[in-house]
């Protein structure tokens, strides 16, 4: 995916990616308690570009952290309190670009979590 200078050369076959964009709802669980409930949003057509990965060891198990960008059409509604999952992959929003500020794509950082 040529992404040019800044990121403005994107082509849309390099979309390729089937995912869901999620938002949290928090609901009474009855016993005092809360629970929260992940609904789709959109599915959407995106590029996943990994960035970086790490393991370390802590408590007796290996735990890792991978950080993907993801790459997007533009949208108003794609927040960091917002998700992206991709069947049993959870994407974790941690910032969102508009790339060249506009408002044609949009880039988000994300955090890649086991289920």
């Amino acid at each position: 995916m040529s992404m040019g200078r800044a990121g403005t050369n994107m082509r849309a076959g390099a979309l390729r990616h089937r995912i869901s964009l999620e938002s949290m709802t928090k609901t009474d669980d009855g016993g005092g308690g809360v629970a929260i409930i992940w609904e789709e949003i959109a599915p959407l057509w995106v590029a996943i570009k990994p960035l970086s990965g790490r393991e370390r060891l802590g408590a007796g198990q290996y735990a890792s952290r991978l950080t993907h960008e993801i790459t997007l059409r533009y949208r108003t509604l794609a927040l960091p309190e917002m998700r992206f999952r991709k069947g049993n992959r959870i994407f974790e929003i941690t910032a969102v670009i508009n790339v060249d500020e506009k408002s044609q794509w949009l880039r988000a950082l994300c955090e890649e979590r086991e289920l």
